[in-house]
């Protein structure tokens, strides 16, 4: 239990449990239709409560989305290459999830509330980036890739395949995430058999 102001304190115990079910509902309703009545009601809490925690339905769908991202993350490997393959992989299976493409929609909507858009951005769009730019930034240090590669453009490259493929309709292929960090790899001067990947393949 914990204060932050005048009232009753926070019970921490089902912030959790809140974060799990606005992750659901998110999946199976989409951001607009998520109710935080509904979602107080099943978590066996109140709005009101909600709100002392998240003080906007933006505040809390963002929480919920980040708080999916980081209950895939694991510890590094010492092998940047299978860093990169691992960290596709979650990628792919959060913007696989019922809400995921649904989500990033959303955010290109200018309609769509500035808050959500930038939060969204803040916990889920920059860690994501942020992760695979310290893999990469790790095996151009180590001497893996050429020295003068554009890393930071890799990163978009990376991810953004995957949105291209969505928007033309077309199907996941097969072994994405591997396929991906192998292009990349190669791309930016790396060679799978030195980087201890040619398990990977």
């Amino acid at each position: 239990m914990s204060r932050t102001g005048p009232g009753r304190p926070l019970d921490r115990s089902i912030d959790e449990r809140v974060l799990e079910i606005a992750a659901s509902h998110l999946a199976q309703h989409g951001y607009e239709a998520m109710s935080l009545v509904s979602i107080a009601h099943e978590a066996g809490t109140t709005r009101q409560a909600l709100y002392r925690r998240w003080p906007s339905k933006a505040e809390l769908a963002t929480a919920a989305i980040a708080a999916l991202a980081r209950s895939e993350e694991r510890p590094s490997t010492g092998d940047p290459y299978a860093d990169l393959v691992k960290e596709l992989r979650n990628f792919q299976r959060g913007v696989s999830r019922p809400d995921g493409l649904s989500m990033v929609g959303t955010m290109l909507n200018r309609a769509t509330d500035p808050e959500l858009v930038h939060l969204y951005r803040q916990r889920v769009v920059a860690p994501r980036r942020a992760a695979l730019l310290r893999i990469l930034q790790r095996a151009q240090a180590e001497g893996l890739f050429d020295p003068d590669s554009d890393i930071e453009m890799a990163v978009t490259m990376l991810t953004g395949n995957w949105y291209a493929r969505a928007l033309a309709g077309e199907p996941t292929p097969r072994r994405w995430a591997e396929r991906t960090a192998a292009l990349i790899w190669r791309g930016l001067g790396g060679s799978l058999a030195s980087s201890g990947s040619r398990r990977q393949r």
